[in-house]
């Protein structure tokens, strides 16, 4: 029987195939997944309303498919299996194992335990899996087995037909009994798609919309570049004094939330960098809305959640979204709606390095600004005097058919003066504007 690509959301007609999660010959349950999807940037998996034997493949990764397009062939539960089943398969090897596969593009050994779980690890006896046969799992189980080094063959899912879920990866996370206590340590970084020497990686998924859109924005937008340095040393001690009282009540302050209130403040003051630019009708869009985006690096590739009405949160709110969204976007849980609707944003590299960038604006908005490390520098005081300050510096692009130098520079300047003057963003804007 074929099975067609069934709606995968609200208005998407077409999506690009990331990867195949079974091959022709296995053995699959209603629920388990089938292949994952992407569109819009948000990856989400196809799950299978049947039971029965994959026979063939009708699409191939990086190509895209529409709905109602014949991807599968398969043979339902109790009818002899056809091998084919009128479709020859695409590839008749494997595909690579979700839970074995590097975030660099590239296939690395299984993980190997030097005390294999015990197959009543998570309190339930792990079935047999017919060889090659995926176990049924979302995209962000995977991605945390991965990173835990856990192998979901040896995994008892407690799920729907089976499908390991996260809780059931909690069991593998006991420390063996007699062994010393696992050495405290800082949570991971996401790992960064650095590459491997003498491959070839097929440009598609995530990569491929990176790639796309970036191009678009460079042949429609002639960027020029803006760089200014702020005093950042009253920020950095106020953050020091609410990062307590913020852990307590759950919320991780960073400056990003500084930044992206005092971005959402001189929006107000410097209206046309809060636009788009609509070519057809030839007209600038000034919006009244302050949807501020937060670059986000993951380990497929760049994305972008947007901070919706930054400018009507206060700044727990903003640090709480800002948490959230990017939270979820390393996970791969990131919503269409969460991805759309930016009208600026805010590119941050000084969690890895490097002081002045020159970031690409995120098409069809008018500008982003892109922020360095915060540095230790000496300063000359009113006086004249010198003293130690923290210094950031703010590298602001911007499309020079709406923003003109003059403009661009009188947006930096507002956000450098909401950022040194940090207590003001705790206030409401009619006190702190």
């Amino acid at each position: 029987m074929d099975f067609p690509l069934p709606p995968v959301g609200e208005g998407l007609y077409e999506v690009e195939l990331v990867r195949w999660l079974v091959r022709p010959g296995d053995a699959v349950g209603r629920g388990q997944g089938l292949m994952e999807v992407m569109s819009d940037k948000a990856t989400m998996e196809v799950p299978a309303p049947f039971a029965g034997t994959v026979t063939g493949l009708s699409a191939a990764p990086g190509t895209k498919v529409q709905v109602g397009q014949v991807v599968l062939s398969y043979t339902p539960v109790g009818e002899p299996v056809v091998a084919g089943g009128g479709h020859e398969p695409l590839d008749p090897s494997p595909p690579p194992r979700p839970d074995t596969h590097s975030p660099r593009g590239g296939l690395t050994p299984p993980a190997r335990h030097d005390h294999p779980p015990p197959p009543h690890a998570n309190g339930h006896p792990t079935p047999a899996l017919p060889p090659g046969r995926l176990p049924p799992a979302a995209p962000s189980v995977r991605m945390l087995a991965r990173k835990l080094g856990i192998d979901l063959t040896g995994v008892r899912g407690t799920g729907p037909h089976g499908r390991i879920l996260l809780d059931d990866l909690s069991p593998f996370l006991k420390p063996v009994a007699g062994s010393p206590p696992p050495a405290q340590a800082a949570p991971d970084a996401p790992k960064l798609d650095l590459g491997v020497a003498g491959t070839r990686v097929k440009l598609v998924g995530l990569r491929r919309k990176i790639a796309e859109h970036m191009v678009a924005s460079k042949r429609h937008i002639p960027h020029y570049s803006y760089i200014d340095e702020c005093d950042l040393t009253d920020l950095v001690r106020l953050r020091a004094q609410l990062r307590e009282p913020f852990e307590k009540a759950g919320v991780k302050l960073t400056y990003l939330a500084f930044l992206v209130k005092a971005v959402a403040r001189a929006l107000k003051e410097v209206p046309v960098v809060n636009s788009t630019l609509d070519e057809t009708a030839g007209e600038i869009v000034l919006h009244d809305r302050y949807h501020v985006g937060v670059a986000v690096a993951t380990p497929g590739g760049l994305i972008v959640p947007v901070v919706k009405d930054a400018d009507k949160k206060d700044l727990a709110a903003v640090a709480a979204e800002i948490d959230r969204l990017s939270a979820d976007a390393r996970a791969g849980r990131s919503r269409l709606d969460n991805l759309k609707g930016g009208t600026f944003t805010v590119t941050s590299i000084g969690g890895i390095g490097g002081l002045i960038s020159t970031p690409i604006i995120n098409h069809p908005e008018v500008g982003i600004m892109g922020v360095g490390k915060v540095v230790k520098r000496p300063v000359y005081d009113d006086a004249g005097k010198i003293r130690p300050a923290d210094v950031v510096y703010l590298s602001f692009s911007f499309d020079h058919r709406v923003v003109d130098g003059a403009v661009g520079a009188a947006f930096g300047n507002a956000v450098v003066k909401h950022l040194r003057n940090p207590a003001t963003l705790l206030l409401p804007e009619k006190f702190g504007g």
